[in-house]
């Protein structure tokens, strides 16, 4: 965690702060090991202090080695308001991205004498490269939801429902470990393929069909995400084709994957290949995303992100088809930027399409 604050402490001096509140319940986290739902952080050249009310103050004085915890009763502005003259601070930085507009005008009322600075992706920008304890957490989850995707092709067959299928998936990662599901589980099936984000329902999948599953799960804090779709019974030539092309999108994509290189450029490398084949227009959304506290973070792998990859960043690369009315494939891994190229954290196979 040390670690973590000063290089927070660094971007604070460029900044020309006297520290930073942190209340975003993945930042929090970062930088102290708090695991409740509810507190805030205040740090800088005063020192780290977390401040918390009657429910969680002994636990943060638990987890939380090296903060001072003070304890408040009626508001955590108020606390501030008390403190912070005290502490030295005067200019106060927080998180303008997730503070809502009246905690940042409240805020401002009661810190008299003290400016506060709202400031986008601060921590957030911190968090992008992972460190081992965390990639160690990223890989264990992925391998659990990589034993799920295994267990649950046992109950996958004509007759079963969408929902059969996720709650499976489900049940399977919190039996074995999981803290919790990273997001609502994608069992699109068909036609439903088309949707990139088909949450199961109740439709029964049919013979011949293709089945896109998406799922994930966090474990010690961290997530991971990972989609296949699979063929139930033999795939016909359309089925294949649009199989192939995304696999193709997917392996340029990663090829691309690279310290150094734009994050547009591993975008732009899947979208080449399936504009190629004619469905660019059935490709609308990015390549992939940054996966960590949060199962959706940066760095976004878009046409838009400029930004060039660094070894540590752990992103997801999952291009896809969706043809409305026939279906879609999407095939999504996890890959640890380095250097020389990148790593997969996810291995379930992929060529040739899995068939049950």
């Amino acid at each position: 965690m040390r670690e973590r604050i000063e290089r927070l402490l660094a971007r604070l001096e460029e900044e020309k702060l006297d520290a930073f509140l942190v209340a975003q319940p993945e930042n929090r986290y970062y930088l102290s090991g708090f695991t409740g739902s509810a507190g805030a952080l205040v740090v800088g050249k005063c020192g780290l202090y977390f401040l918390a009310d009657f429910r969680y103050a002994d636990q943060a004085a638990s987890q939380c080695p090296g903060f001072t915890v003070v304890r408040y009763k009626d508001s955590l502005a108020g606390t501030l308001a008390e403190n912070l003259p005290s502490w030295g601070v005067s200019r106060l930085g927080c998180e303008g991205d997730y503070l809502s507009y009246r905690q940042v005008k409240l805020l401002e009322e009661k810190l008299e004498g003290v400016e506060l600075v709202p400031l986008s992706g601060v921590v957030e920008e911190l968090r992008q490269v992972k460190d081992g304890e965390e990639l160690e957490a990223i890989s264990q989850a992925a391998a659990l939801a990589e034993r799920a995707f295994w267990h649950v092709l046992g109950i996958l067959r004509p007759g079963v429902t969408e929902w059969e299928v996720a709650v499976e998936l489900e049940a399977f990662l919190r039996r074995h470990g999981a803290e919790k599901i990273g997001f609502d589980t994608i069992v699109a099936s068909g036609p439903r393929g088309a949707l990139p984000h088909g949450a199961a329902t109740h439709r029964v999948i049919c013979r011949g069909e293709m089945v896109t599953m998406d799922f994930g799960c966090r474990y010690r804090g961290y997530h991971c995400d990972l989609t296949r779709t699979v063929a139930v019974g033999p795939p016909d030539p359309r089925q294949e084709e649009i199989y192939r092309l995304v696999l193709e999108a997917q392996r340029a994509a990663i090829a691309a994957v690279r310290a150094g290189v734009k994050a547009c450029e591993v975008d732009r490398a899947a979208r080449e290949v399936i504009e190629a084949a004619g469905y660019g227009e059935n490709f609308g959304h990015s390549t992939g995303h940054g996966v960590g506290l949060a199962v959706h973070e940066e760095p976004s792998v878009s046409a838009k992100n400029e930004k060039p990859l660094l070894p540590g960043m752990v992103i997801t690369v999952e291009p896809g088809v969706y043809l409305p009315g026939w279906g879609g494939v999407r095939i999504e891994d996890m890959v640890l930027v380095e250097e020389g190229g990148c790593r997969l954290l996810t291995g379930i196979p992929k060529d040739p399409m899995i068939i049950v």
